[in-house]
């Protein structure tokens, strides 16, 4: 099930904010990055579990030393990627719900609820890695804790918006709260699988499972007052 667009026929705003930050992800993988070989940038601006718990860089044992603050690696990872395949598949979700959110909050709130979202994702995947003791020295990056946050975003506040979906080769509209139920669910199988050691994939469910949470508690503050919730 692929989600290939939404209903935006109540949308009044130009999503300026939302074509920024697809456009900034993607001039960072492409240039910066370059289309994703650029290990030593990964290495360095990534967000490491273990810098973040203790406040200062680790050199070696794959990393490499960072130029910023540790803190702010939670803020460049979110505009790293892994791959083509990553970024595509983040950019798609990004581009669909993302216009949504930030016509009935306003440019402004909404990138604020991205970043934080996406810092919040971040935590959540530090969270899991202490808790579990692994992967503490593993780099992670990619903007999908902070579209998560979107999505959960989305599902509080257009439950009945219908979701164009991809199936094989037929096209169906399907609810956003099943479609975005069933991507969530997956996230936390998913989660509970890589606990028990059923699945290893190397993706943060934790971070998408955080970013989603934070996502449906946070958006209703940021919806700018004169523009009711559906």
């Amino acid at each position: 099930m692929f989600p290939i667009g939404d209903d935006n026929t109540g949308r009044t705003l130009t999503p300026y904010v939302n074509y920024l930050l697809i456009g900034l992800n993607i001039f960072v993988f492409v240039f910066y990055q370059a289309l994703g070989t650029n290990q030593y940038m990964v290495a360095s601006l990534s967000t490491v579990p273990a810098e973040i718990l203790s406040g200062h860089d680790i050199v070696g044992k794959g990393l490499a030393p960072t130029p910023i603050p540790i803190y702010g690696t939670i803020i460049t990872s979110m505009f790293m990627h892994g791959g083509i395949a990553h970024i595509l598949g983040n950019m798609l979700y990004l581009s669909i719900f993302g216009d949504n959110l930030e016509n009935v909050m306003g440019h402004a709130r909404y990138l604020a609820f991205y970043l934080i979202c996406g810092v919040l994702a971040s935590l959540s995947h530090v969270f899991m890695c202490t808790l579990l003791n692994e992967g503490m020295l593993v780099p992670s990056l990619g903007a999908s804790g902070a579209i998560s946050g979107v999505l959960g975003g989305y599902i509080i506040l257009f439950p009945k918006n219908r979701i164009r979906i991809l199936l094989i080769a037929f096209t169906f509209r399907v609810p956003a709260v099943i479609t975005l139920g069933i991507w969530i669910l997956m996230q936390v199988v998913s989660q509970y699988n890589s606990i028990h050691g059923q699945a290893d994939t190397g993706v943060a469910y934790a971070a998408h499972i955080g970013g989603f949470l934070a996502g449906m508690l946070l958006v209703k503050s940021f919806v700018r007052k004169t523009v009711p919730a559906i």
